[in-house]
């Protein structure tokens, strides 16, 4: 006589509904971060807590704007230069914006290059697209020492509300370190690149697994991160 054997019957998992489906979904790396890599996850953890940060930086610059009794400066009286007789506004500022923004255009081209393994072009776009940071940096570099001149203090300024030079210099001066750690970080990883490290599996430092050129688009979530914040920078403290 044959006994049956009945293995025993699984209920379905149901996911939650409303908020709690959401903590679920977001609580398992099965599901959001399935498909994700350990590199690409916490770089996206990163850019996340220094969202946190420029985000208190600018509320405090508008609390601060908002709630002195002294007159802001005029950005486009403070940040002009002199240029044929004559002041142009926020001149500088605009050159930078552009600056900035096109190196997004050929870090994404990098990123795309790195996608189809073509090692030189990559390269070469990551080193054109550290080369416009660089020249980011030297103009704001340029901007703050006319500013100082000019006689702008973190505790004072000629124009108006003393809290405008303390807010300009910490805002200015922690996203320029951002994009100057970006240029340092894209001459390595280009350095990387074309000498092929990637592609033969070299070891060391952001050395990614045989034929994975990860680490160039998760150089380029950083960098089009810097940009995307430039660009609020830009609309609230000088266009204001």
């Amino acid at each position: 006589m044959s006994v049956e054997t009945h293995s025993p019957v699984r209920e379905p998992l149901h996911r939650p509904a409303g908020l709690a489906g959401f903590a679920a979904d977001w609580a398992s790396d099965q599901r959001t971060f399935k498909n994700v890599s350990w590199g690409k996850a916490m770089m996206w953890i990163f850019l996340l807590s220094d969202t946190f940060i420029f985000g208190c930086f600018l509320i405090a610059y508008m609390s601060a704007r908002m709630s002195t009794a002294v007159p802001w400066p005029n950005p486009s009286e403070v940040f002009a230069l002199h240029i044929g007789g004559s002041d142009v506004p926020l001149i500088l500022i605009a050159i930078m914006t552009f600056v900035l923004i096109t190196s997004s255009g050929t870090m994404a081209m990098a990123v795309n290059f790195g996608y189809r393994q073509d090692r030189r072009k990559t390269a070469l776009l990551m080193v054109v697209t550290a080369l416009f940071g660089a020249t980011f940096v030297g103009m704001q570099a340029f901007e703050w020492t006319k500013l100082i001149t000019e006689g702008v203090r973190p505790w004072g300024n000629p124009w108006g509300a003393a809290q405008f030079g303390s807010t300009f210099f910490m805002i200015t001066g922690f996203h320029g370190t951002h994009v100057t750690i970006g240029v340092i970080f894209l001459l390595i990883i280009a350095r990387k690149v074309w000498r092929g490290d990637f592609d033969t599996g070299r070891r060391g430092f952001f050395t990614s697994r045989k034929g994975q050129y990860e680490i160039v688009e998760i150089t380029g979530l950083y960098w089009h991160f810097v940009d995307l914040v430039w660009v609020f920078i830009f609309a609230f403290f000088y266009l204001w």
